[in-house]
């Protein structure tokens, strides 16, 4: 009785010591924690995929074909599904086996096994140098069967083998069969054929001397073992095996999806721990976006940079972006996001001077204002190209982006209150260090906001003046519009900015049936450092930046001949409206937008300022062609003969056109006129109204 009790005893403490070291030394479990992150667009397909910590393409293990798995159990683990953890009978079978030859000949490592194996590749879980589970002694073998056990004790059969498809090697930095299923074949495990699967069993065995990539007779010769073993336990007919024998193997790895890195960045930093993340982006519209960016980069700024931010209106979803077009181009600071650094917008800011404007009835579009020589105490400000134009109207003063006419409405809306209500609206205004108060030069770029905010308040035009924050994600929460305009204001701004001159090379919509009808607005940072063009459609808002990200100016390259000729060209990737006329979202009800009273002068008393006064409803202007404009044959109709079609707005009929000084037609009497050039060269066009009034552009066909 004494003996047993003793034996009880032992055999108690083993048991004790075993459900200790159990606890104290549970499965690793780390590498199943550091896996990559993918990134998708708004339709679920990947944009980005992240490599692990480790450096690897471990992606979780998903959906897999069938015939994978049931080739996978039959070649590997047979018993798979039966044993717990250690097949004893495969064991017995190598010992005998390896016993006779004298040599390791046969293994009897289970899927389970593996799994431990795989769990802790280069670690030592246990004393001693002979127990490392990656080495092949039988010390190491002992406790990868420890750990099997461990394994099947606290996971079920599906767990662990999501566990070996999720860790198994397939070459180079391949681990998982949803990464190498991938990279191998470029498409979803569930999707393998019966050769692709094979190849994928095979593969782990010796995923170095194995890769199809390198070696392809290698590798075929072992998917053709596997498939000879698949026939051999029932899983394939011997016919499918041998119709599978005669694919190619893949020559090249696939690369993994990396667009939009920096958007990808920003929303999986949102999500710490999750494995997949959703983004509003369109993958289509992105790519094609990245490779217009590729394409355009060389030609607009020597060791410079650009970026994109594409926005549904309806939605207020960004859609499209690029903050660098490589974000490993050292040369050109591309690991910096430009959709979110804070930039002088220049004249970006004007339409929104001119809105509040409207709003508090201090100008109207009419109203005429003098562009003249003005000082506001110690503050001269100048145009872009250091002339004066004189009286004109607002609305040309914008459509020109004049700065005098601007800082006139900014001094009457007043500064501070200007710059409040953009933070109201959310717009994070960055001024200058040692600046007490927001002054008048926020009107010509004296403030620094990033490219995110401003599309952001152009957006808001598009809205009838509610600005609300740009969603990247689906499903995010839109909060309560914040008012930046009145409906009325915003309306008058956009039909405005769709009359601004198109770029050089470039005509308006109405000249192309294809090109959309684009509210443009244009900038440029002091000393030609930032290039902006912010255009609103019909359905899309595209907001470009252009400049060099380290501040260093780029002579000559300014947001007009920069920035515009790209918005309108990632306009051509999009889908918006291409009827011309003035846009009708948030139009004003008759009557509800007034003009303001006659202003005799801005500030009483100030023999300084200048007048403004409203203007004549029946001014004759010349819509078409602006001051200045280059014409490509091609973008109005090429061919032998091209056609031209001339555009004026108000006078008195009949009208009289002109070009070079010879008369039209006399039947061309009418606002819209078509005229065929000879061919190249500068012209003049002239129209005169019943009253005798004129008006002319030059410009050049090439």
């Amino acid at each position: 009785m004494r003996r047993w009790r003793r034996i009880l005893l032992a055999v108690g403490a083993v048991v004790v010591g075993i459900l200790v070291l159990d606890r104290l030394l549970p499965p690793p479990l780390g590498r199943l924690a550091d896996l990559s992150v993918t990134v998708t667009d708004r339709t679920g397909r990947p944009l980005r995929v992240f490599a692990s910590g480790a450096g690897t393409w471990r992606l979780p293990a998903t959906e897999v074909a069938p015939v994978y798995l049931e080739i996978l159990t039959a070649y590997e683990d047979r018993r798979f599904f039966s044993h717990s953890g250690v097949d004893l009978l495969a064991v017995a079978r190598a010992v005998g086996q390896n016993f006779g030859a004298g040599r390791v000949v046969s293994g009897a490592s289970t899927l389970t096994m593996q799994v431990a194996r795989l769990l802790e590749p280069h670690r030592r879980s246990w004393p001693g140098k002979l127990l490392e589970p990656h080495r092949r002694s039988w010390p190491g073998k002992l406790l990868e069967m420890v750990r099997a056990l461990q394994l099947e004790a606290r996971y079920d059969k599906r767990t662990i083998l999501d566990m070996y498809l999720t860790l198994a090697p397939f070459g180079g930095a391949l681990e998982g069969v949803q990464a190498a299923s991938a990279a191998w074949f470029g498409k979803s495990p569930r999707e393998l054929s019966p050769a692709e699967a094979a190849l994928l069993v095979a593969l782990p065995q010796a995923p170095g001397r194995l890769r199809p990539d390198r070696l392809p007779e290698a590798a075929r010769a072992a998917r053709d073992k596997v498939l000879a073993r698949a026939v051999g336990a029932g899983v394939l007919s011997e016919q499918t095996a041998r119709e599978a024998m005669t694919e190619a193997v893949p020559t090249g790895q696939r690369p993994f999806p990396a667009s939009a890195p920096h958007l990808a960045e920003f929303v999986r930093a949102r999500h710490p721990g999750a494995l997949r993340v959703a983004s509003t982006l369109e993958g289509g519209l992105q790519r094609q976006l990245e490779d217009l960016a590729r394409r355009e980069l060389p030609g607009l700024v020597e060791h410079g940079g650009l970026a994109v931010l594409i926005v549904d209106n309806a939605t207020r979803t960004v859609v499209a972006t690029v903050a660098a077009p490589d974000p490993h181009d050292d040369s050109r600071c591309g690991w910096i996001d430009m959709v979110r650094a804070v930039r002088s917008p220049g004249s970006a800011l004007k339409p929104f001077i001119y809105g509040l404007g409207f709003d508090d009835r201090v100008v109207h579009p009419e109203t005429l204002i003098a562009d003249v020589s003005t000082r506001f105490g110690d503050y001269a400000p100048a145009n872009f190209d250091r002339g004066f134009h004189g009286e004109l109207t607002v609305r040309e003063a914008l459509q020109m982006s004049l700065n005098v006419p601007a800082v006139l409405v900014l001094d009457r809306v007043g500064p501070a209150r200007f710059a409040e209500r953009l933070r109201r609206v959310g717009a994070r205004l960055v001024f200058p260090r040692g600046t007490t108060e927001p002054g008048l030069p926020i009107a010509l770029g004296g403030v620094s906001v990033n490219l995110l905010d401003l599309t952001t308040l152009y957006v808001g035009l598009a809205r009838g003046g509610e600005v609300v924050p740009l969603a990247f994600e689906p499903g995010q929460v839109e909060p309560p519009p914040q008012r930046l305009l009145s409906a009325g204001a915003a309306w008058q701004v956009r039909q405005i900015l769709q009359g601004t001159p198109p770029p050089a090379g470039l005509v308006p919509a109405g000249e192309v049936s294809r090109r959309p009808v684009i509210a443009l607005k244009t900038g440029t940072s002091f000393g030609f450092r930032d290039a902006w063009a912010f255009g609103v459609g019909s359905r899309h808002t595209v907001g470009v930046w252009v400049g060099r990200p380290d501040g260093t100016p780029s002579p000559d390259r300014y947001g007009r001949n920069t920035a515009a000729p790209l918005l309108y060209r990632v306009f051509d990737l999009l889908d918006d409206a291409t009827t011309a006329g003035p846009v009708s979202a948030g139009a004003p009800e008759p009557g509800a937008f007034r003009a303001p009273a006659l202003l005799r002068r801005i500030e009483a008393g100030d023999p300084e300022r200048r007048p403004i006064s409203l203007a004549d409803p029946d001014r004759l202007r010349l819509v078409f062609p602006t001051p200045g404009l280059v014409l490509d044959q091609d973008d109005f109709g090429g061919g032998p003969r091209p056609a031209i079609t001339f555009s004026a707005s108000g006078g008195r009929r009949p009208l009289t056109w002109m070009v070079n000084g010879r008369p039209l037609e006399a039947s061309e009497t009418r606002r819209e006129v078509i005229w065929q050039p000879d061919g190249p060269g500068f012209a003049r066009v002239t129209v005169i109204d019943g009253e005798g009034r004129s008006a002319s552009a030059d410009f050049q066909v090439r």
